[in-house]
């Protein structure tokens, strides 16, 4: 029941080239993170400011795909020289949450502001639920049914098609039912 999470190994896999060339660069973890905050806002940008449609769907996705190639190996180049630090740790988190809004704020040229605004609200419950529950000793459960990628996947889907609305309000709706899911799961555990 991890949804889209499930590919996370296959794509850790397809940027060990990428994560070993950034190590041998001695490129710094936080470096990482901020370069997936900066792809979030790139694809904010593009979603405001590209007509929906294959250049936008094209350029959003590709966007995404570096903010969540980011948001994967800034971690994995912390762990793999160890330079991991618990501010690094909140870092990461806050560049995961500000690149998702980013990239939902594009969402405001298409869409009424209500309807982002409630998709960003709902978007951070899913990661925040999993944060308090690791807080208190149990597990940071990550993934289905509406995650980091199936968000992904929804924005990119909203820059193909323009439909903004009920793309967002299956986002929101999404990060709601994940959000009691995690939950669930992290109060059976405690």
């Amino acid at each position: 029941m991890d949804g889209l999470y499930a590919l996370k190994p296959w794509y850790a896999d397809r940027l060990g080239g990428v994560r070993a060339a950034l190590v041998r660069r001695r490129v710094s973890p936080d470096a990482v993170t901020a370069a997936g905050v900066a792809a979030g806002a790139g694809a904010g940008c593009a979603l405001a400011l590209t007509a929906p449609g294959p250049l936008a769907g094209l350029l959003v996705t590709l966007l995404l795909a570096a903010r969540l190639a980011c948001a994967n190996l800034d971690g994995a180049i912390a762990r793999e020289t160890g330079r991991g630090t618990p501010w690094g740790s909140v870092l990461n988190e806050l560049g995961d949450r500000a690149a998702e809004l980013a990239v939902l704020a594009g969402c405001l040229a298409l869409a009424p502001a209500w309807i982002v605004a409630a998709a960003a609200l709902a978007a951070t419950l899913p990661s925040w639920v999993s944060l308090a529950g690791a807080a208190a000793g149990g597990p940071r459960p990550q993934g289905w049914p509406v995650g980091k990628t199936e968000r992904c996947l929804l924005l990119a889907l909203v820059a193909f098609t323009g439909w903004a609305v009920p793309l967002l309000a299956v986002l929101a709706a999404g990060s709601l039912l994940t959000a009691a899911v995690r939950l669930g799961r992290i109060r059976r555990s405690l």
